[in-house]
């Protein structure tokens, strides 16, 4: 828990993403006295990935909103399911799977998404695949909305993800959304996964709040931050809406 008593906002990002990613929904959530801790998601296996998550839940000692993008929403299922600390999740272009589902399997569910045509694929040492968004094509397929010099940076820092984690489907405890409360924000240009997606996903998790951000890209937490962050105060019970339902 923080000094002021308020929940810790955990923020986990995902595929062709890192820690960073989250600054400017930081300084918005900082300026509200939330303190928030972004995660450097290890993007190597589900399981693992949601292990470590779980490690950070655990060094923080007392409730937190958990907040994940793209691939990190199923990371949050997971790394959420049966901890108490958890009190609310907040999918930020985020995959909000059941159980049996991949990241691959729910970007296909839906017709739209592009990403597979700008993958760079290349052996790891561990044994499988590692995919990286061409740097060429990354602008206009992960971020969009965002001035070029930034996205030449982006894609720069972005951090791989295994074949694997992609792969990976949700076992039977991975689906925490089912008993925590959820909300759910997006964009409406998502090239990564469509809007159609998010939707099916927000309603199947009976979303307490789900907003469609018109002409956002997938990169919602850095085109998009104060949108973003509203949804968050809102899961937080901080916003003047929370407070006020």
């Amino acid at each position: 828990m923080s000094s002021n008593g308020q929940p810790v906002v955990v923020l986990v990002h995902g595929a062709f993403a890192e820690s960073a990613s989250w600054n400017g929904v930081i300084r918005r959530l900082s300026g509200r006295g939330l303190r928030a801790v972004a995660v450097a998601n290890p993007l190597r296996s589900l399981e693992g990935d949601a292990a470590y998550v779980r490690d950070v839940i655990g060094g923080i000692g007392g409730p937190v909103v958990l907040v994940g993008h793209s691939y990190g929403g199923l990371v949050i299922s997971r790394a959420a399911a049966g901890d108490s600390a958890v009190g609310s999740l907040v999918y930020v272009g985020a995959f909000a799977p059941e159980p049996g589902e991949s990241a691959f399997q729910l970007s296909g569910k839906f017709e739209g998404s592009t990403l597979g045509g700008t993958l760079v694929t290349y052996p790891v040492s561990s044994g499988g695949n590692e995919f990286r968004i061409d740097d060429d094509k990354y602008h206009h397929q992960f971020c969009a909305d965002v001035p070029a010099e930034e996205a030449a940076l982006m894609a720069a820092t972005q951090r791989p993800v295994t074949e694997r984690a992609l792969t990976d489907e949700v076992d039977a405890d991975g689906a925490a959304w089912r008993t925590v409360p959820s909300w759910f924000v997006f964009g409406e240009l998502d090239r990564n996964i469509p809007a159609e997606a998010h939707r099916f996903m927000a309603e199947r998790a009976s979303s307490r709040d789900t907003r469609e951000i018109a002409g956002a890209s997938h990169a919602l937490a850095v085109s998009q931050p104060d949108a973003v962050t509203d949804c968050i105060l809102e899961a937080a019970g901080t916003s003047p809406r929370a407070t006020s339902g």
